[in-house]
Formats: C-alpha cells, sequence, structure tokens
C-alpha cells in the first residue's frame, strides 16, 4: 500500500510537468481564429492532465491513509504534499469559473515546487504521537491548508498582475521586489537540488548535542553542518564540523537546510540570470502580453474572499477548540499559533484595504503576494527553525 501511494503521488507530479508545458503552449495564441483553436486545444489538454494528476494524488492520499492509519497529515512531507494538492484543486475549481490557461502556467509551478519541496523530508509512515491522537488532526490541519491553497490562488494571480504591469526596462525599487519573489521561488528549487544532491552522496554526520531540556541527545545531519547543535560533539570523523553552534531553542539541523537552500537557491538563481541574461520577470512579462488586468485582480480578490473564511476555520477557531482539548488552553503564544495569527491578521487587513480605502489593482497584488510569503515563512521557516509544540511536524 505504501509502494503503491509513492508511485501515485510521482505520476501526479509528472502529469503536473506536462500540463505545465501544455499551459505554456497555450498562452503561446496569436489572435488568429486557427491560433484560437490551437490555444483552446492545448489548454483543454492541459485541464485534463491537471485534473488526473489531481484524482492520482488524492488515490496517494487515501491510500496512504490506508496504510497509516490516520490522515496523512501529521508531518512536513504528508502536509505539504497535502497542501499542494489543495493547490491544484483550488486552481481547478477557479480554472472552470474564469477558464483562462495563463493562471495555470503561474499555479503549476507553485505547486510542483510545492510537493517537490515535500519530497525531500523524510516519507516514513510513524505512528502518531498522543497529542496528534484526534478526530482534530484531520478537521484542523485540512481545512488551514485548503484555506492557505484558495489564498495561493490569489498569490499567483497577483504575480501575473505585476509581471505585467512593471516596467522591466529599468531598474526601480518594484522590479527589485518582485525579482525578490522570483529568487524565492528559485530558492525552493534550489533547496530539491542541493537536498538530492547530498542524498545521492549518502552524506550523513552524527551529533552528540544538549536540547532544550538540558537533556543529551543525538542528532544525523545530511547535509555538511554550517550550524551545528547546541553544544554539539560531531561523532562521524572525516566529515564537515560546523561553523556556528546554535542556540537550543533553534533547530540546527533544519536551520542548516534553510541555509543550505539559500546557498542553492543563489547558485541557480545565477545560472538562469546567465542564460537568461534579463531579470525572471522581464523573461515571463511576453507571456502576459494580452492579460486583462481588471480580469487578474478580480481572479486575486476573490480568491482571498473565499480562502480567508476557510483559513479562518481550521487555523484559528478549530486549532483554537483541539488547543483546549489536547493542552488544556486556547492559546499559548507558540510560534505556529502566532504566525498563524499574523497571517490571519494580514488577510484581514488586506480585505479591509480593499473594501474601504479601494486598494485595487496592483496595491492589491502586492498583497497578495506578500501574503502568500507570510504563509511559505509559516510552513518553512517556522516549522522547520523554531522550536516550539509544533515542532513535531518537522
Amino acid at each position: 500500500m505504501v509502494s503503491l501511494s509513492s508511485n501515485l503521488l510521482y505520476i501526479a507530479f509528472i502529469l503536473y510537468l506536462i500540463a505545465t508545458l501544455f499551459f505554456g503552449g497555450a498562452i503561446k495564441a496569436k489572435k488568429g481564429t486557427e491560433e484560437k483553436k490551437s490555444t483552446n486545444r492545448w489548454g483543454k489538454i492541459a485541464v485534463f492532465l491537471t485534473i488526473v494528476g489531481f484524482v492520482s494524488q488524492v488515490g496517494y492520499f487515501i491510500t496512504r491513509w490506508i496504510a497509516a492509519g490516520h490522515a496523512p497529515v501529521s508531518n512536513l512531507f504528508e502536509f505539504t504534499t497535502f497542501f499542494g494538492m489543495c493547490l491544484v484543486g483550488a486552481f481547478i475549481v477557479i480554472y472552470f469559473i474564469y477558464r483562462t490557461p495563463l493562471l495555470g502556467l503561474f499555479t503549476m509551478p507553485v505547486a510542483i515546487l510545492v510537493i517537490a519541496y515535500a519530497s525531500m523530508f523524510p516519507r516514513d509512515i510513524s505512528p502518531l504521537i498522543p497529542a496528534l491522537q484526534s478526530d482534530w488532526l484531520h478537521i484542523h490541519v485540512t481545512t488551514a491548508a485548503l484555506g492557505e491553497a484558495i489564498l495561493a490562488i490569489s498569490f499567483a494571480a497577483g504575480l501575473i498582475y505585476l509581471v505585467k504591469v512593471i516596467d522591466q526596462s529599468k531598474a526601480t525599487k518594484r522590479t527589485f521586489w518582485l525579482e525578490t519573489v522570483m529568487f524565492g521561488l528559485v530558492t525552493t528549487l534550489g533547496f530539491v537540488l542541493v537536498s538530492s544532491i547530498f542524498s545521492a552522496m549518502d552524506y550523513k554526520a552524527e551529533f552528540n548535542w544538549i536540547d532544550k531540556n538540558d537533556l543529551e541527545a543525538k542528532i544525523e545531519y545530511t547535509m555538511p553542518a554550517i550550524t551545528g547543535p547546541h553544544e554539539g560533539e560531531l561523532l562521524t570523523s572525516g566529515k564537515f564540523e560546523p561553523l556556528v553552534e546554535m542556540p537550543a531553542l533553534i533547530n540546527a539541523k533544519k536551520m542548516n537546510s534553510v541555509i543550505w537552500s539559500f546557498i542553492g537557491g543563489l547558485i541557480l538563481y545565477g545560472l538562469i540570470r546567465l542564460i537568461l541574461r534579463k531579470r525572471i520577470s522581464a523573461a515571463l512579462q511576453p507571456l502576459v502580453k494580452n492579460i486583462n488586468l481588471d480580469f487578474v485582480d478580480e481572479i486575486s480578490y476573490r480568491s482571498v474572499l473565499i480562502g480567508f473564511p476557510v483559513f479562518t476555520l481550521g487555523a484559528l477557531i478549530f486549532a483554537m477548540i483541539w488547543a483546549q482539548i489536547a493542552w488544556t488552553r486556547f492559546w499559548g503564544w507558540d510560534p505556529k499559533e502566532v504566525w498563524a495569527l499574523i497571517t490571519w491578521l494580514f488577510y484581514a487587513a488586506f480585505l479591509h484595504l480593499r473594501l474601504s480605502k479601494g486598494w485595487h489593482g496592483e496595491k492589491s497584488a502586492w498583497l497578495a503576494v506578500i501574503g502568500f510569503v507570510i504563509i511559505m515563512f509559516n510552513l518553512v521557516a517556522v516549522n522547520l527553525v523554531i522550536a516550539g509544540l509544533h515542532s513535531y511536524a518537522g
């Protein structure tokens, strides 16, 4: 069953890649009748492949649930693959409302990166710790992930808007920050490549260290240790000695992964710029030349309008109910709780500024992009680096 589950996820990933190529083909149409027919054909194939891939990923989710005996959302691999599945599902629904292949060209690569990122974490099925043995696991986590996925559609639409509207002929603050977002996406791919390289090398280094409870423990690194564990002692001879020792509050191994991701991202981004001879945003601009800005703005806004209440239910209301059951308090200022609240407040401000202050167009697009950055910070940095009650998610 576990093997079948993995194969279904792999099939979904491949189909998403192929679908993205077809979405790209659909965008290259001109205004002529024949070209439009060709576009529709390419777009239909792309959507069909996306749906088949989504069904395959749902099959992965169900078979892994059967194999594990619980909802497969209890660690970073499971949660992140589920987040990617929700992102694709949300895109399919919104595509059939608005019928624009361009949204697929920008959304599917994000989903692919999310699933590829997830695959770098341990995929073993392990028993649930006592705190997770509750029906609220799948109620809270799945609803929160679905809300974040719908909000991510807003990011894709906002990115399309900014790529279209920002003048790439000269360097400005707007081009800098838009390119920074592109660099962030490339860094995710950098993490996948760096992890894959060290995995192929079978790199392993074991340390003794003292955890935040002043207890001695062992930890195994799968990448050279730039950041070492608190009071760490390298046990594996011939391996890289840490450059910096981290305090026990910080998960040194996962911080190390973040640093290697940044290094990989820098190298990969440099190679892409060398090949393109221009900013990534500038290279994407020809793809969006025929898009209607008001149309994209509406998609971005409606995605937040739908995703915000779903996120509110999952990440706050259901989370607080479960926290009361598991930890006998509704709120405890755990890092994950704090960043869920920050995310909620940000999107509440987004809707307020949109409805009351008239922040449409480019301002709204920037807010959609920033909101997704906060979501990814919560998923990556908070889960990987900061030790807290939700550290089991790593």
